[in-house]
């Protein structure tokens, strides 16, 4: 739903006005991050135009398995969610909260004492071009862990408010893909500042754009940007594209609640089986975009006259995260599995009030023994699935 002061409706943007778009993003001062190939994988980057888009790139993605593929149209936005998630941009994966000097012996400020300076950093202002609805609906998740509760992180809150989201329905979910089950996509409901629906044209034409603006910003951008209005002909050609990918998602999170299923299943045999498989290489954590755990660690040189404490991320599959004096609680890949999962589908809605998960399968992709959570869920259902099943 927009805004009062979007009411003017979706528009069709054709190259030029996506290029202009952009021009005017970067001409505001915004670092436009977007999409681009770079090392055999789409990475999330700055970009200076739209010819830095990725045309004609698609992706193929399956458990253990990614790499590109070249499509057969012209499509800049043809691809599933990649290893890199908006997250890292609004919760760095590492941050200097504070450092410390000490004078050397002979300084003249040496008698005042040690002194410790706190970090301050200017916060970036980004344009996320090319959010989908998972990744958006993952920030939003992030939110209530950073700004839901009665302590916030001021660092998450300045990027977050400097940031504008451009998103871009999907159009081409991968076979790991399942967040139209997670209620997560593949249309972007909120969540962004201009929702955007690329409609491919055959024999490498140019793409066109729907636009829609769901906030002020988004509508402010659109206004000076060259559009047409939309015709229902166009609108219904764009809900097309969204209806076919949810079609095709290549997943499926079972119908079953979750919560209570795995709070149930405890001491499920399925547990051990996938610690046979798991390799607690922390890799589901690290590309997951509502993971937040974190670390802190105190760092110093041999002089001892710098020292600062960084925050760095940190997973349920590292020893120390269950650490407790005398040892860590959780010491085999068995209860971190568990606890990994039981959080993210279960508990998280205990202490957020909705699930942890997205459906946009990075952690099935980049599983080096490509491990699917939703097959996990399916095999501890087991029996539950045919209660449930008409």
């Amino acid at each position: 739903m927009k805004v009062d002061g979007a009411a003017s409706g979706p528009v069709v943007l054709d190259t030029a006005g996506l290029a202009a778009a952009v021009e005017t993003l970067i001409g505001d001062g915004w670092s436009v991050i977007a999409p681009t190939v770079r090392d055999g994988a789409m990475v999330h980057d700055v970009i200076e135009s739209v010819a830095d888009l990725p045309t004609g790139w698609g992706d193929k993605q399956e458990p253990g398995r990614y790499r590109l593929r070249r499509r057969d149209d012209s499509a800049r936005f043809g691809y599933a969610a990649p290893a890199q998630s908006w997250k890292r941009l609004l919760f760095p994966p590492r941050t200097t909260l504070w450092r410390a000097h000490r004078p050397p012996p002979g300084s003249a400020d040496r008698d005042a004492g040690d002194f410790v300076v706190q970090v301050a950093t200017a916060t970036p202002r980004y344009a996320f071009l090319g959010a989908r609805a998972c990744e958006v609906r993952a920030i939003e998740i992030q939110d209530r862990v950073f700004l839901g509760g009665a302590h916030t992180d001021p660092g998450y809150r300045a990027a977050r408010e400097s940031a504008l989201v451009i998103a871009v329905n999907c159009s081409s979910p991968a076979d790991t893909c399942f967040c139209s089950s997670m209620d997560a996509g593949p249309r972007v409901a909120s969540g962004a500042d201009v929702v955007l629906t690329e409609v491919a044209e055959p024999q490498h034409r140019e793409p066109w754009y729907l636009a829609e603006a769901f906030s002020d910003r988004g509508a402010a951008l659109l206004r000076r940007v060259p559009s047409a209005a939309a015709t229902p002909e166009a609108i219904d050609a764009a809900d097309a594209v969204v209806a076919n990918a949810a079609a095709h998602m290549g997943r499926e999170m079972p119908d079953v609640d979750l919560h209570e299923l795995l709070s149930e299943s405890l001491e499920h045999p399925r547990w051990d089986d996938v610690a046979e498989r798991c390799l607690a290489c922390t890799s589901c954590t690290l590309v997951c975009p509502t993971c937040f755990c974190s670390s802190v660690e105190d760092v110093t040189d041999l002089t001892g006259t710098e020292a600062r404490r960084d925050r760095r991320w940190a997973s349920c599959f590292e020893l120390d995260h269950s650490y407790l004096h005398g040892g860590s609680i959780r010491s085999g890949i068995r209860s971190m599995y568990r606890q990994w999962l039981t959080h993210k589908l279960g508990t998280w809605f205990d202490q957020f009030g909705t699930s942890g998960c997205v459906g946009c399968g990075r952690c099935v992709t980049w599983c080096p023994a490509g491990i699917d959570i939703t097959e996990e869920i399916r095999a501890i259902a087991g029996p539950h699935l045919q209660e449930v099943t008409p």
